[in-house]
């Protein structure tokens, strides 16, 4: 049941990061948006998630993951019903700044119970069985999302997704049981605790680049700019596009789950990590160079990126091995904060790019191949960074 109430909360999580490239065409039409301002959209959810991460790492070390995860959902519930009723940019903004603070603690919080009750050895492949299973929401956020809003209209949909994680929280507070604390070590043990020590010099230095892009290159395209790029160079309807982006979606999840077994049968995430990185990155240059002639091409291209492109749970059970236990809950807010906080930037980046681009007359064709180029050729610098990382922690002399 646990995994279960954790699986339903963090499927909600997805969809509300990807709903945006489906509702956008309705948001520029209802509320007035421009390119820059549904980038801004989509930002606000990731900075407000990003920056929540610090609170909801000493909440689940202090209070943990039951009350956590349930009180912040709250806000996500709220986020939803006032999107839904937004009259304008705004409330928008302001309902997607709530919705990013209720996911925050959604993974964090699961991932925080895989790394206490399992064996470090099984954490990636929960966690990506917990990525790949909850992308189901990436699922819901495309043609499923789509015919809702043609049906009833994309509020009435975004109300019931909020009613619906009301649900969701009170499953989470009534079935989720928090493992049992763990001390700090003695003083004399450890001089410098919390996110300081986290941050000090060391192996998660050559990780932070890829960290930083590797997720937010796959999820602008997938909330955001697939929905555009399929409207504007190959002239895709409403559900057409929804069937587009259920492509990458549905690749997304298969990905994910498929890292797991991958990591299992090379034996080691950095490798693994490190293969996932350069495929993505060959897709995200496939879709500059020809993404725009040919929408078969373009879809099988963002198949790629979606299916390569999520290894997070892989990159983050690669950091885990460096984080002590009793900072285990700040530790993966703190690399899931550069995760977020990465994709944040990349959105409110590129929507200006779009922005700049349109109002220079470019084509769309050339907008968006320059980037996806971009993506591409910044993620396999990002993948020459993470080349360097070490597998596993060096052993001490006195340890077997």
């Amino acid at each position: 049941m646990t995994f279960f109430v954790l699986l339903l909360a963090y499927t909600l999580s997805q969809f509300f990061r990807a709903f945006l490239a489906i509702v956008a065409a309705d948001l520029v039409r209802d509320l007035g948006l421009d390119a820059a301002q549904l980038g801004d959209l989509s930002a606000i959810w990731f900075a407000s998630f990003a920056v929540a991460q610090f609170p909801v790492g000493v909440a689940l070390d202090r209070v943990g993951p039951r009350t956590t995860i349930a009180g912040f959902m709250l806000a996500a519930a709220a986020g939803a019903a006032v999107f839904a009723t937004a009259g304008g940019f705004a409330g928008a903004l302001v309902g997607m700044a709530l919705i990013g603070i209720g996911c925050a603690p959604v993974l964090m919080g699961s991932l925080y119970v895989f790394g206490r009750v399992y064996a470090p050895e099984r954490f990636a492949m929960l966690a990506s069985l917990m990525i790949g299973v909850g992308s189901i929401g990436n699922l819901i956020g495309a043609a499923p999302l789509a015919l809702a809003a043609s049906a009833f209209g994309w509020r009435a949909s975004l109300g019931a997704i909020a009613a619906f994680t009301l649900v969701s929280v009170a499953l989470v507070a009534l079935f989720l049981r928090d493992p049992p604390r763990v001390a700090a070590p003695l003083a004399g043990e450890a001089p410098r605790e919390g996110f300081g020590s986290l941050l000090a010099p060391g192996p998660l230095w050559t990780m932070l680049p890829l960290i930083l892009v590797s997720y937010a290159f796959v999820i602008a395209i997938r909330s955001l700019w697939i929905g555009p790029f399929l409207a504007q160079v190959h002239g895709f309807d409403a559900v057409a596009r929804g069937n587009g982006a259920l492509v990458m979606a549905a690749a997304m999840s298969v990905g994910a789950l498929a890292y797991g077994p991958a990591e299992r049968l090379l034996g080691s995430p950095r490798k693994t990590v490190l293969a996932g990185s350069v495929i993505t990155a060959a897709g995200l240059v496939g879709l500059g160079l020809f993404g725009a002639r040919g929408a078969t091409l373009a879809l099988v291209l963002f198949a790629v990126v979606g299916g390569a492109g999520l290894s997070y749970g892989i990159l983050m059970a690669h950091a885990r091995r460096f984080l002590p236990a009793h900072l285990l809950g700040r530790g993966v807010t703190l690399m899931n904060f550069f995760f977020i906080g990465g994709a944040g930037v990349v959105q409110w980046i590129s929507g200006r790019f779009v922005r700049a681009t349109e109002a220079d007359g470019w084509a769309p064709a050339a907008t968006y191949s320059t980037l996806h180029l971009a993506f591409g050729v910044l993620l396999l610098a990002a993948t020459a960074v993470y080349w360097f990382s070490p597998e596993a922690p060096r052993r001490k002399p006195s340890e077997p």
